[in-house]
């Protein structure tokens, strides 16, 4: 079946997905494990999960909001499709949301993931914050409902708790899941890093989320702590290229980002890399 992931969220790698699946087929890596540095939407992890190319899937975000709403659709997902259930989309719980997600301390795992789910799928772009200066959404035409249709909400993820099992989940920075997370997986791992969501988008910014090592230095870590494949993706920039020029890497353009931004993706020595016609946009993926 197709599969989207519920959590709209914007810089989603869902079109990477096909790409993912030919590195799986063609490194031998069918039924491994696959990890994610900054789950987000976890379009990705999810098809292979959902489509069987792997047997667990490793979903780690820094953002403890993105956290909380995995940690609902794992541990509490009767209790998240009920909350879907019965939400009314007005402006006064688009407001009641965004205090939630704003004061997530006063509140417990389920109502902060609602809350960014709620919110992400609410918004235009699904942007967190776009209020003007008094303090109304600036949703323009945009219909409040356009993204909630809760009948399929529901289902994707009753779906995604049917695999619970084969789901892990963590709240960590990059370099602990490196250094804590990746020795315990067996060889046939495959660990994506996606440090452009990460850090160079101006909306990611309103997370708030902490860093606590460079992401052009972490290159250093990830030569002395990987021993399995991974493959890293960077806004493509001169820095950059500088300090990962001794690995295999590829140049696309992300076409559904609404910056039309050229990005980098970095690779593993070890990986056998499919070979794409058009590797600038990943269309053969």
């Amino acid at each position: 079946m197709k599969f989207n992931t519920p959590l709209r969220y914007q810089g989603g790698r869902d079109k990477l997905a096909g790409f993912m699946k030919m590195v799986f087929e063609k490194n031998n890596l069918l039924g491994g494990h696959y990890v994610e540095s900054s789950t987000g939407g976890a379009a990705i992890a999810l098809n292979l999960l959902t489509h069987g190319y792997v047997s667990c899937i490793h979903l780690n975000d820094a953002n403890p909001a993105v956290y909380a709403f995995w940690s609902s659709v794992v541990d509490q997902p009767e209790a998240l499709c009920k909350a879907i259930h019965d939400v009314k989309i007005t402006r006064e719980e688009w407001q009641r949301q965004s205090n939630i997600l704003n004061f997530p301390e006063n509140h417990s795992l389920l109502e902060v993931g609602f809350s960014i789910f709620f919110l992400t799928r609410i918004n235009p772009s699904g942007i967190l914050w776009g209020v003007t200066d008094g303090g109304e959404s600036r949703c323009g035409h945009w219909r409040a409902d356009a993204r909630f249709n809760k009948i399929d909400l529901i289902r994707r993820i009753e779906w995604i708790a049917l695999h619970r099992s084969n789901i892990r989940l963590y709240n960590l920075e990059t370099a602990d899941i490196i250094r804590t997370v990746l020795p315990l997986l067996p060889d046939s791992t495959l660990m994506y890093m996606d440090f452009y969501s990460d850090n160079e988008k101006p909306w990611h910014q309103e997370l708030h989320v902490s860093r606590t090592c460079s992401h052009l230095n972490i290159a250093d870590l990830i030569k002395a702590n990987i021993a399995q494949y991974w493959i890293a993706s960077f806004s493509y920039t001169p820095q950059v290229m500088e300090v990962y020029k001794s690995y295999p890497f590829m140049i696309y353009q992300n076409a559904r980002d609404r910056y039309k931004s050229v990005e980098t993706l970095f690779f593993s020595e070890k990986l056998i890399i499919p070979n794409l016609d058009n590797s600038l946009n990943l269309k053969s993926a």
